[in-house]
């Protein structure tokens, strides 16, 4: 086993750094367990502020410290749950609907349609990012981007920003409410519907692929994951459950959800051994009534928050709390950060930022000023994570996917810009190291280095700072480590 790992250490040193520090994660068998800490030390303070939210400040950090931790895991789940957003929604909400964009005449018109929902998509995605930055319940926004991949939908095809707003207000509604609830309005979303096809499914052809998204990405996972306790429908039940769905359409003029009888199969069906004239909302029902979903939600929230190796018996304790709660994300919240695996030192920076993260964190832990968070828009983008565009129906796939050489590359560039004068971004460096009681023409002391460190990277550099480096150099040296990149 040494062998093996030190063998992958030095094929991944020679790729990029970040893949090196993630192999080694991976390789790693998890001996034990630490349980979950009663009162927070500073480490598990930064653990739980990082993976709740966004990179923290160090006076965030503090203010944790010596608390009492399911105290903090309760009231942060709490807040975000009551929590509102901060900034009024973009203009164009408020406007008269356009007119649908193939009523249009000409090429020229229907050209110019398109550039404006463009236009008024990017309009949501820098209010999106303002909230990120600045909100006080940051779980919030994590969860509601959470969502937003496991929901996936994409404007590219949608087109109308008005439905692509009013789907993220859904998600947000119900980003720590009830799985059951959202399941049920998701599906009828008019976004949604719209990007999977499922308002032009008709008796006469059924759209099997709505109802194969809803069972395999939105509810039950792979037909074929019964290994992970997942799955367990056939091309059969697919086939059923898209008659269910029959007559889910949409009204062209407001773009609302409409069911239309006429479209509808209203014959017996057969899905998951339920018999009867199911209807869509009977057979999203029946697959929360499945052990699997339960499970399914689970590892994904598993893996977004814990680690990329999901525990099968935490998995199921979870499960079956989530199950007996009628499926309300808070308390099942609350559990998994109160869980052991949480907490366990082996899973602590184990994880990747994604680009948002990446971005949003930055600006929050160093107070970064940021006017217009277009530019923070673009560079998610150009780093991976098109906001409102994933790549597909199943979402970002996450982890190490967000590391690519070029990627890399880019992560290093953003974070090093800042760091110049000409930056963009009018960051005072220096006031931001005295603020954190380094002077950045003097080298750190060894407690100093510590604290900066753990501040920025969970834990000791990965990379060797030179004897001498100064403040400002240990600054950038921390900002290119490798473990940077890692949550």
């Amino acid at each position: 086993m040494k062998k093996v790992v030190r063998s992958g250490w030095r094929h991944l040193a020679r790729s990029c750094g970040l893949l090196l520090w993630v192999g080694l994660v991976q390789a790693i068998t998890l001996t034990a367990v630490q349980a979950a800490p009663q009162v927070l030390n500073p480490e598990e303070a930064r653990h739980f502020l990082v993976r709740t939210g966004f990179a923290p400040s160090q006076a965030q950090v503090d203010a944790l410290v010596g608390k009492n931790t399911l105290q903090v895991i309760g009231s942060t789940v709490e807040q975000a749950q009551a929590t509102q957003a901060q900034h009024p929604a973009p203009a164009f909400v408020a406007q008269p609907l356009p007119a649908p964009i193939q009523s249009l005449a000409t090429q020229e018109e229907r050209m110019a349609a398109r550039q404006l929902q463009l236009r008024q998509g990017l309009d949501i995605k820098t209010w999106w990012l303002r909230e990120m930055v600045e909100s006080d319940a940051p779980l919030k926004e994590r969860m509601t981007l959470f969502w937003h991949n496991h929901f996936a939908t994409s404007q590219q095809k949608v087109v109308r920003s008005v439905p692509m707003w009013n789907q993220h207000q859904l998600l947000r509604s119900q980003a720590l409410g009830s799985f059951a609830t959202l399941l049920h309005a998701v599906a009828k979303d008019p976004a949604m519907l719209a990007y999977l096809d499922g308002a032009n499914s008709r008796k006469e052809a059924p759209n099997e692929n709505f109802a194969r998204e809803v069972m395999e990405l939105f509810v039950l996972g792979e037909a074929n994951q019964a290994d992970q306790g997942l799955g367990g429908y056939t091309e059969k039940d697919i086939r059923e459950a898209a008659r269910a769905f029959t007559g889910w359409s949409l009204e062209r003029e407001t773009f609302s959800f409409r069911f239309r009888p006429q479209f509808h199969d209203p014959g017996v069906k057969t899905v998951l051994g339920t018999t009867g004239p199911l209807d869509g909302d009977a057979v999203l029902d029946i697959l929360l009534k499945q052990d699997a979903a339960a499970r399914f939600v689970v590892r994904k929230l598993w893996l977004e928050f814990v680690s990329a190796t999901p525990l099968d018996a935490e998995v199921e304790r979870l499960a079956k709390g989530f199950r007996a709660s009628g499926y309300q994300l808070a308390p099942l919240m609350k559990l998994l950060l109160a869980s052991d695996a949480f907490w366990a030192p082996e899973n602590r920076t184990a994880l990747v930022k994604s680009p948002v993260e990446l971005l949003v964190g930055s600006a929050r832990q160093f107070k970064l000023p940021v006017p217009d968070t277009m530019p923070l828009a673009i560079k998610s983008a150009q780093l991976g994570q098109n906001l409102l565009v994933p790549p597909n129906v199943k979402g970002w796939p996450g982890y190490t996917h967000w590391i690519t050489a070029s990627s890399l590359l880019e992560r290093k560039r953003f974070s090093q810009s800042l760091l110049q004068p000409a930056s963009p971004i009018a960051w005072d460096a220096p006031a931001w190291l005295q603020a954190q009681g380094l002077r950045p023409d003097t080298e750190p002391d060894k407690t100093q280095q510590q604290r900066l460190a753990l501040l920025l990277l969970g834990h000791a550099n990965v990379q060797t700072v030179a004897d001498g480096t100064v403040g400002m150099g240990w600054l950038k040296a921390l900002m290119a480590d490798p473990a940077y990149q890692l949550k």
